[in-house]
């Protein structure tokens, strides 16, 4: 249902912004019957009706049509980008989870103290800093005044004299910036919530008894803590590694990289409708099973989850 009322809505939502992507192939040079010929061949005749009910039609058997831009199916085109934004948004999932939950257990072993307040107060200052912000002043850092990190693409020019660690490398330098810019925001909000959850089961009365039965903290923290604080992340998480299948848009424009979210924008700017569609249907898919799984996986540690949905 959430899938097919987002797909409804991004129809009638292309079909009613301003523009025609037939227009730039269209002559006046042209006969009214060849105008007409491509309109047809861009699915745009007919009333909304009828188009609406040819696009479901077509969701429904997993057609969505030839790009007008690459003159090719939808899905081969997708299939170019999809598995770099997949790879990239794992990649950048990992790292968020790691640094914030790092920063997390730093913070929580003197909660209120210096470094609490100092990462506390440092995480909120990145979350409100914006992704294309932070990748611009990076680029300008890194890549323009100490020149140690390149600002765009995959791979440098010369790649083909290369051996396969030197190509390895060549990536990762790639990727050091775009990654960092796409990490940040997920880091100061996985910290937030784990910080704070840490804090809450830090301060229940069974935390005490152990203390008072010679646990030690090491032990305290690593047995208990950390497993009865780490649950309510869970579905953060599924929202969090769906949102960056979705949204790694606006980093890979940046950094000029071959995703997905690029090919969105661009396909957005030029008005192809086919690509903006299949797109928008990829990205829907992988929010729902992130959040999907998510979910299974907290009613699979979470013995009380599970026996309330069977019951």
């Amino acid at each position: 249902m959430v899938l097919f009322l987002l797909m409804t809505f991004l129809f009638f939502l292309l079909r009613i912004s301003p523009g025609d992507p037939s227009v730039k192939y269209i002559s006046p040079d042209l006969s009214p019957k060849l105008t007409a010929l491509v309109k047809k061949s861009f699915s745009l005749e007919g009333s909304f009706v009828t188009q609406y009910k040819m696009f479901i039609l077509n969701l429904s058997e997993g057609e969505f049509g030839i790009s007008y831009t690459y003159r090719i199916p939808v899905v081969e085109v997708i299939k170019r980008t999809l598995p770099f934004t997949i790879i990239f948004s794992l990649l950048s999932f990992i790292i968020q989870i790691v640094f914030g939950f790092l920063l997390s257990v730093i913070a929580v072993k003197k909660i209120n103290g210096i470094t609490d307040r100092i990462i506390s107060k440092t995480s909120l200052t990145v979350y409100a800093i914006p992704s294309f912000v932070a990748g611009v002043f990076l680029i300008y850092i890194f890549s323009e005044k100490l020149s140690i990190l390149p600002s765009s693409g995959l791979s440098s020019f010369d790649t083909e004299s290369y051996t396969t660690i030197q190509k390895l490398f060549d990536y990762a330098q790639h990727l050091v910036l775009p990654l960092i810019t796409l990490s940040l925001n997920g880091i100061a909000v996985f910290f937030k919530y784990l910080r704070d959850n840490l804090e809450e089961v830090y301060n229940k009365p069974f935390v005490e008894n152990l203390r008072a039965n010679g646990f030690t903290e090491k032990d305290i923290v690593r047995k208990h803590i950390i497993p009865n604080a780490i649950n309510p992340v869970i579905s953060i998480a599924g929202v969090e590694l769906g949102l960056l299948f979705s949204g790694a848009l606006i980093t890979e424009v940046i950094f000029a990289l071959p995703g997905m979210g690029r090919l969105t924008v661009d396909a957005i700017l030029s008005r192809d409708y086919p690509v903006v569609i299949g797109c928008t249907f990829v990205a829907g898919i992988l929010v729902i099973l992130t959040n999907l799984s998510s979910d299974i996986i907290k009613a699979v540690l979470d013995k009380r989850i599970a026996k309330g949905i069977l019951n």
